[in-house]
C-alpha cells in the first residue's frame, strides 16, 4: 500500500539523526584551526599579486560556516531537501582574478564539508597531504625560478615608443615576454608584459633602453615574490 502525502510529509520531519555536542564543537574548532593554516599558506606559497593576507582571512570563516551547514543539514532530510531549493535560487558574484585563489577556496570548503559530515581523521590526512604537496611545489619551484615581472610602459605619444618597438627591446633582453594588457589613445600609450629575465643586470639594460626610447617612457617592474627571494 502506497504512503500518503500526510505520511510522507511526517517521514520527512520526523527523520533527524541526533548531533553530539562534544563531536561538534571539537570539529568546529578542527575547522578552524584547518581554515587558519590553510590561510598561512596561501600567504607563504601563494602567486597572485592581489593582498594574500586579506584573501587568507576569509578562509576560517569560510570552512567554519560550510562545517555548519553540512553538520544541520545531515541532520535532516527535509533540511537537505531545503538546501537544494535554496542553492538554485542563490547566486555568488564574486571577483576571482586567479584559478590560485579558487583552488584555494575549494579547499576551504572541502575542509568544512569533511568536518561536517565527521569524516575528521579521512579530513586531516587529505588536507595534511595536500598541504605536503604545496609545500613541495613550492620548494622545487623556487629552486629554478629566475625573476619573473610584470611590466608596465607608459609614454606618451611619440614614433620612438611604439608597440613594435617595446617589443623589439624585451626581445633583445628578455628570456620571454607576453603581452597581456595594451591601452593606447591619440595622446598616450600604456602596455602590460609578464616577462622573465635571465638576470638583474639583464633587467637594468632592459630598463635603460626602453627609457631611451622617449623622454616621456614610464616603466614600472612589479616582482611577485620580490628580486632575490
Amino acid at each position: 500500500m502506497m504512503p500518503s502525502r500526510h505520511s510522507f510529509g511526517e517521514f520527512l520531519t520526523t527523520q533527524s539523526a541526533q548531533i553530539s555536542l562534544n563531536d561538534f564543537l571539537i570539529n568546529l574548532v578542527l575547522t578552524a584551526l584547518v581554515g587558519f593554516v590553510l590561510g598561512r599558506v596561501y600567504v607563504k606559497f601563494g602567486r597572485t599579486l592581489s593582498n594574500r593576507d586579506i584573501f587568507a582571512g576569509n578562509f576560517v570563516v569560510l570552512a567554519m560556516t560550510t562545517m555548519v551547514i553540512i553538520t544541520i543539514v545531515k541532520s535532516s532530510l527535509a533540511l537537505s531537501l531545503g538546501l537544494v531549493g535554496a542553492l538554485s535560487i542563490i547566486r555568488f558574484r564574486a571577483a576571482i582574478k586567479e584559478p590560485e585563489e579558487l583552488n584555494y577556496l575549494f579547499l576551504a570548503i572541502s575542509a568544512g564539508l569533511g568536518f561536517g559530515a565527521s569524516q575528521t581523521v579521512l579530513t586531516l590526512a587529505a588536507f595534511g597531504l595536500i598541504i605536503a604537496v604545496l609545500a613541495l611545489r613550492h620548494l622545487v619551484r623556487g629552486r629554478n625560478q629566475r625573476p619573473n615581472f610584470y611590466l608596465t610602459v607608459t609614454s606618451a605619444a611619440d614614433p620612438g615608443a611604439t608597440l613594435p618597438r617595446i617589443a623589439e627591446v624585451l626581445g633583445e633582453h628578455a628570456l620571454g615576454s607576453a603581452l597581456t594588457r595594451f591601452d593606447q589613445t591619440p595622446d598616450m600609450l600604456e602596455a602590460s608584459f609578464r616577462v622573465e629575465f635571465e638576470s638583474l643586470a639583464k633587467l637594468h639594460a632592459c630598463n635603460t633602453q626602453l627609457q631611451g626610447l622617449a623622454a616621456s617612457v614610464k616603466v614600472s617592474y612589479l616582482e611577485e615574490r620580490g628580486v632575490g627571494a
